[in-house]
């Protein structure tokens, strides 16, 4: 058991830490002193995208300090801002020990060569950032400069360990990562006491380790020694919020999402006159959503800036991030446009105000939508709005500045890592902002535009600066702007990433999640974790429903033969029983079915939906069903004259032609260990935005009983 000491105390008082979080600190030390770690068998601390996992490594260190530990070395990622940060962070919560001659903190690359035995006699803590050279400093200093420090016990604490996008890197990245691997096993086998843990975000992180072999990296499915994981705090924001909760159109986080046309994306990647001239940005129809996007920054951070004010709370500085290219002659574009655009609203707003209302009245109905959700928020009126957004653009209360180098980022972070702002409104352009570890204060707009082509684990965390601690007020005016294919592939890295840590969390990851594929005859095979896609994943979890959305049906004349097709299979399946109750129908002649739907309906590419999918989810289900009197077997509940509308208000397309409170509850009853197919059957109505041709719609729901199954559509 791990013994609270002076350091472990001390620190958690001054930072006024969490029960929760106290506990598991000390059941991570616990858990170090008592089991072996290796890089191959590491202890685990796992924390959700910016849930303070620094501050728990942080006091980690103390308590390991207080229990034998002579040393840590951090090994971290990312940028020469990020590691000058993470000293910085060390050094303020380790002041009071500096001072005292109790600790010192130390950046591999500078740390001196003549350290007396009284300096080295101290608590050391050396930040190496992950990349050979600086490996190959700490190993030289452990090897020669100071080999008494191998008799020392060592804590290696290994930021961000998550190898989850390895595989997708080019073939030089890779092996670098691989030879950081070999060489973190060499810092190990020179030290005779160390430990090992690794801070991550990803769950898919705890399937998989890099090893080298010859040049060529490999990744071998990881056992962990321990894992702990960290609480979550009370005004946490993630992935739920943005991808669960918005389908309540009751919840705040509903309005959250704005759909990107693929076109505009297409219009910031490059200047080109016959495109977009930067004089027309006031009225050109190709930057309709960045236009908006910008309208709706101002009026939200006016909005709570005018709700601050009047409740007698200090006014906010806010933050907005348009990150679309990675390459710099787009952000460059980017700048232009964004900042001619502020440019003119300020001219209209000295020389006609009036001209500005119809674009403010449209950004102020949005965010009014979305305020009017939370009792205790009042939206000023639109007067007020109006009157604080052109103060805000004569006075120039509104920054645009690009992020792009290292330079550029340490110029802009304060001690703490965050970005500062220095504007009541600060919109920021780039990538390097969005690296890990730069945190955002206040932000209440993010407009993302990178193509997806081949999604990896890590575009997650390139959007996750929505992640974190967020006030639930600031929620409200709030919007997040990427095209449908981006939205589709975050949602489905977030299903993924959820399933992966629930499974974790029940204790089911040892044996309980199937990663599976179809090879070239089409049969269902065990998947390498190691070469998933992760743009092209589905997860199956307890009654999930799978469905297509977003699609249209095709014109009555060359589907109406096929749906009468499937009007007489289905008729066949119920003679002499109640269509109004579910029946159990064997795999294949369920699949007969699919096939026949698949060929009334025309899928939008943007949306994620796949039939081959949808079949092997099916398959993959009853074929697994725990009931062996249902195996081989799916059950089916059918609804006919269905009326559901193409597009719901609000303009999102319709995704719930089932209802919860009817079809959903008879599926849950009957799907304990076998999937349900729910059959509907719509009249198509042109009024309701079909084309007045009959159709069925499927909806598959899991059983309870599902295992935690990762689907690959296509494998790397």
């Amino acid at each position: 058991m791990a013994n609270r000491g002076e350091m472990f105390n001390r620190l958690v008082k001054k930072r006024k830490d969490a029960d929760d979080l106290v506990l598991c600190m000390e059941d991570a030390v616990d858990k170090l002193l008592e089991k072996e770690t290796s890089s191959q068998k590491p202890g685990i601390l796992l924390g959700k995208i910016q849930s303070g996992k620094t501050r728990a490594f942080i006091g980690i260190m103390a308590l390991s300090f207080d229990n034998g530990y002579d040393a840590a070395i951090i090994l971290t990622k990312g940028t020469k801002a990020l590691l000058k940060q993470t000293v910085q962070r060390m050094e303020k919560d380790f002041a009071e020990f500096i001072q005292e001659d109790k600790a010192e903190v130390f950046d591999i690359m500078v740390m001196p060569d003549n350290l007396t035995a009284y300096e080295r006699n101290k608590k050391l803590i050396i930040i190496v950032k992950k990349e050979v050279n600086n490996m190959r400093r700490i190993l030289e200093k452990l090897a020669s400069v100071y080999p008494d420090l191998r008799e020392k016990r060592i804590l290696i604490v290994d930021d961000e360990a998550d190898y989850a996008s390895i595989s997708f890197r080019k073939h030089a990245e890779a092996v670098e990562v691989g030879r950081i691997s070999s060489q973190i096993d060499e810092l190990r086998s020179i030290v005779q006491k160390v430990d090992y843990l690794q801070v991550t975000a990803t769950p898919y992180s705890l399937y998989l380790q890099p090893s080298i072999v010859e040049d060529k990296v490999e990744f071998l499915p990881k056992r962990p020694a321990f894992t702990i994981l960290l609480p979550k705090h009370d005004d946490y924001v993630g992935g739920d919020f943005y991808f669960n909760e918005s389908e309540n159109e009751d919840s705040i986080a509903h309005f959250v999402y704005e759909e990107v046309p693929v076109e505009e994306r297409e219009v910031l990647k490059e200047p080109d006159a016959r495109r977009l001239k930067l004089e027309d940005v006031f009225s050109s129809n190709k930057i309709i959503v960045l236009r908006k996007a910008i309208v709706n920054f101002l009026v939200g951070a006016i909005t709570r800036r005018i709700q601050q004010a009047n409740t007698d709370k200090p006014q906010q500085k806010y933050a907005f991030i348009a990150h679309s290219e990675i390459h710099r002659n787009s952000h460059g574009w980017q700048l232009d446009i964004i900042r001619a655009l502020i440019t003119e609203l300020a001219k209209i707003a000295e020389d006609s105000p009036q001209s500005l209302n119809a674009l403010v009245q449209g950004s102020y109905d949005d965010i009014e939508r979305s305020v009017d959700k939370i009792d205790t928020l009042t939206m000023p009126t639109i007067n007020d709005v109006m009157s604080g957004i052109i103060k805000s653009l004569v006075d120039e209360h509104i920054m645009v500045t690009t992020v792009n180098s290292d330079k550029e980022v340490e110029e802009l972070l304060d001690s703490e890592g965050q970005l500062k702002l220095r504007n009541p409104m600060n919109i920021f352009i780039g990538g390097q902002i969005l690296d890990r570890g730069v945190t955002v204060n206040n932000l209440i707009g993010f407009y993302y535009g990178r193509k997806p082509k081949r999604f990896q684990q890590d575009t997650v965390l390139q959007h996750s600066r929505m992640y974190g601690a967020r006030p639930l007020n600031d929620l409200a005016v709030t919007r997040f702007y990427t095209t449908m294919d981006i939205y589709e592939v975050m949602k489905r890295i977030h299903e993924f990433d959820s399933a992966l840590r629930e499974a974790f969390e029940k204790g089911d990851h040892s044996n309980g999640v199937y990663f599976i594929r179809k090879d070239v005859t089409g049969r269902l095979v065990p998947c390498s974790p190691n070469k998933l896609l992760l743009s092209s994943l589905s997860t199956l979890r307890p009654y999930k429903r799978l469905l297509p959305v977003g699609f249209q049906t095709g014109y009555k004349s060359n589907i109406g033969n096929i749906v009468q097709k499937i009007d007489e299979v289905i008729s066949g399946w119920f003679t002499g029983k109640d269509e109004d109750e579910p029946i159990l129908v064997a795999l294949n002649d369920c699949m007969q079915v699919v096939d026949l739907i698949s060929k009334t309906l025309e899928l939008d590419e943007s949306y994620s939906f796949n039939w081959k999918t949808f079949k092997a989810s099916l398959e993959h289900l009853s074929l697994h069903s725990r009931n062996t009197a249902e195996t081989g077997k799916v059950w089916i509940l059918i609804r006919k004259e269905r009326n559901a509308k193409r597009i719901r208000e609000g303009g999102r397309f319709e995704n719930a032609p089932d209802t919860p409170q009817r079809e959903g509850v008879i599926a849950k009853r009957v799907s304990i260990d076998t999937p349900s197919l729910m059959l509907l059957r719509q009249n198509g109505a042109k009024e309701d935005d079909w084309r007045d041709a009959e159709f069925w719609w499927p909806v598959l729901m899991t059983p309870q009983n599902t295992e935690v199954t990762v689907f690959a559509e296509e494998t790397v």
